[in-house]
């Protein structure tokens, strides 16, 4: 018999309601809150629904695994907004590796796959975030242009909180600034961005066989970009097609 204990359904209804500038949600007549008891008020109608969506599918015990937009939502409040100067240097930083900029010498196949998968997105930052990224052959480190990474880390600085926790994931977990952008922009969409990350990963697997620990493990970094990714459009108020559940 386990002694964990786990938090359990306490309410009855869900519901969502506007105040000030944004949307508050409420478990009966309570007001939701961060876990650190931060008050918890979110941007768009959308995005409060989808919140609202996940606490009031939560059963007898509360499952924290099957609210992702709850866990953003909280980490936008609690840990980005006090300190987004800090997010957006350490995802600028990104920008200086950026796994996009580094291609295998050798086989010719991989190098052709990278260049065709990887080149119009270094084009496309260069045309529309003013941003030309070097490339280079192997892993020892490319200096990147001072000016290019300075309009890159401005980007950053020009998203909200919210926008910045949504980059986050989508910029560490595939490791490229830019591809994090892309789909920022509406250049790629997240699923498409993790293929782009896993040429050099499917190429092996192609040769060698593939793994299932690995697979299951792209899978969830899969599953968390397009977490990210529907944060982004509640954001804007768009539709929500998710069903991360």
């Amino acid at each position: 018999m386990s002694g964990e204990w786990r938090a359990r359904r306490f309410w009855t209804t869900t519901t969502i309601e506007p105040l000030g500038d944004g949307w508050q949600l409420r478990l009966d007549q309570r007001a939701l809150r961060t876990p650190g008891k931060l008050p918890l008020l979110l941007p768009t109608q959308a995005l409060a629904q989808a919140v609202a969506a996940e606490w009031e599918a939560q059963q007898d015990v509360i499952a924290p695994a099957t609210m992702p937009l709850t866990r953003a939502v909280n980490s936008a409040v609690e840990r980005v907004a006090p300190q987004f100067a800090g997010v957006a240097g350490m995802l600028a930083e990104y920008g200086g590796t950026d796994l996009l900029c580094y291609r295998a010498a050798h086989p010719e196949e991989l190098a052709a796959q990278q260049a065709a998968g990887w080149d119009p997105l270094l084009d496309w930052a260069a045309g529309e975030l003013g941003a030309r990224l070097r490339v280079t052959q192997g892993v020892i480190p490319v200096a990147q242009d001072v000016g290019a990474l300075a309009r890159l880390r401005a980007r950053l600085d020009a998203l909200t909180p919210w926008q910045l926790t949504a980059v986050h994931d989508l910029v560490t977990i595939p490791g490229s600034l830019i591809l994090g952008l892309a789909v920022l922009h509406g250049r790629l969409d997240a699923a498409a961005a993790h293929g782009l990350a896993r040429i050099d990963d499917e190429h092996q697997a192609a040769l060698w066989g593939r793994d299932a620990e690995a697979d299951a493990a792209a899978a969830a970094r899969l599953e968390a970009m397009l977490v990210a990714e529907r944060l982004l459009r509640l954001l804007c108020g768009g539709p929500d097609a998710g069903h991360n559940a």
